[in-house]
């Protein structure tokens, strides 16, 4: 028969340390597997290599360009002034169509022009007949003075004649002293008539050009008038002037106009430049005879740079290019286009393609491809210069490297990926 044996204290206390042990124990496992998985690097994660973006670094010529987006205005525009005031009666054209110097673009009218034009026209005919009625007038006034010196003077000579007949026929006791003397105080007489009646002569003559001048002047004063009038009542009939083509008529039947206020504008289409605007922040180095092309998307036209904008205006600066080619079919004024400005060019350097992120000058990060072993580890890049679609690679890059330029943000978090 079996006897149960009582345990003791000694028991339960060996039985508690146990547990406290395998307690420590658990723990001490706990806290060594955090600390080893918080050493393990996150796995890689895998990307499709076929929807990236990569680029094979090179050594080569650097062309350095900027770009941006532009327009083709004409180099030449007229603007078509109103010269005088008036109603626009109609509109002979619409914008779009070829013009030759003489088309008539639009007509005015104005009857007050009219009235005008009409009363010019009547003063000059009046000046004009009152010059030649002072004309008249003062040919006969010449006349009559040149007949009356005309008797002084033939007084004259009877008595200087008879004066000198007397003298000799004194000399030969014909006659008495008093006969002879009483001759020569007469031809001395008329001789100082004739003197003053030809000086009286010539200052009429004189008097006669100046009247004729001054109602001359008033006769070639009233024809310029005149003249304006009918230069302003033909200028209601606005013509083009040049040829070309029109762009646009900024004004409706039915309204006023006043004089100097834009009727048209009208271009040369085939004598064209490029507006291109260009970031401020890349406009520092373009210079005036810069060598740029213009992509009209019809084909590519060379041109130089002959205007620089001094200011900025919304972020952009605008820069004027003049084509040194042939336009092609289709360019015409405000059509859309690109334009690349080369700037610089850097010799024998080492060149990819411009990253989906990072500007020139920065040092940013990118995955290079290790082709062995389908993997691609992030690498810090010191980029240099960069062009429309390449850029300088300074530093972190040797020839040869394959490096991701596509987006890759979402594996920040990651120094390696799987490529599949």
């Amino acid at each position: 028969m079996s006897m149960d044996i009582p345990r003791g204290k000694g028991h339960k206390r060996k039985k508690t340390i146990l547990r406290i042990l395998y307690a420590i124990v658990g723990l001490a496992a706990v806290l060594g597997i955090t600390y080893y998985l918080s050493q393990l690097e996150p796995a890689a994660p895998s990307v499709d290599q076929a929807t990236l973006w990569t680029d094979r670094v090179r050594k080569q010529d650097l062309v350095v360009k900027v770009r941006g987006a532009g327009t083709l205005v004409p180099e030449e525009e007229r603007f078509v002034p109103a010269t005088v005031s008036g109603r626009i009666e109609v509109i002979h054209v619409k914008p779009g169509v070829a013009l030759q110097p003489d088309t008539v673009i639009l007509e005015l009218s104005n009857p007050e022009l009219e009235r005008d034009e009409v009363d010019a026209r009547l003063r000059y005919g009046a000046a004009k007949a009152n010059y030649r009625n002072l004309e008249v007038q003062l040919q006969q006034q010449l006349l009559q003075n040149k007949a009356s010196a005309a008797q002084i003077s033939a007084d004259y000579e009877r008595a200087s004649m008879e004066a000198d007949l007397n003298k000799e026929l004194l000399a030969e006791g014909l006659i008495d002293n008093l006969t002879y003397e009483k001759s020569r105080i007469e031809a001395r007489n008329l001789k100082t008539r004739n003197d003053l009646e030809q000086e009286r002569l010539e200052n009429f003559a004189k008097t006669v050009e100046a009247q004729l001048e001054a109602q001359n002047a008033e006769v070639a004063t009233t024809k310029a008038l005149w003249d304006l009038r009918k230069e302003q009542l033909k200028s209601l009939s606005v013509r083009a002037g040049i040829r070309g083509q029109l762009q646009e008529v900024p004004v409706e039947v039915g309204q006023q106009v006043n004089p100097g206020e834009n009727l048209a504008r009208i271009a040369q289409p085939e004598k064209l430049m490029a507006e291109v605007r260009i970031a401020e922040t890349q406009a520092n180095e373009i210079a005036i005879g810069q060598y740029a092309e213009i992509d009209t998307r019809n084909g590519v036209i060379p041109g130089h740079v002959v205007r620089i904008d001094p200011a900025a205006a919304q972020g952009v600066v605008q820069v004027d290019v003049a084509l040194d080619g042939e336009l092609p079919q289709g360019a015409r004024p405000q059509l859309s286009v690109d334009g690349t400005i080369q700037i610089d060019k850097l010799e024998n350097v080492l060149v990819m393609g411009r990253p989906a992120y990072g500007q020139a000058d920065q040092t940013i990060g990118l995955f290079k491809i290790n082709e062995q072993e389908q993997t691609a580890t992030r690498v810090q890049v010191q980029l240099g210069r960069s062009s429309v679609n390449e850029i300088e690679v300074k530093a972190g890059l040797k020839e040869g490297d394959v490096v991701i330029l596509s987006d890759t943000s979402q594996h920040d978090d990651y120094d390696k990926i799987r490529l599949n």
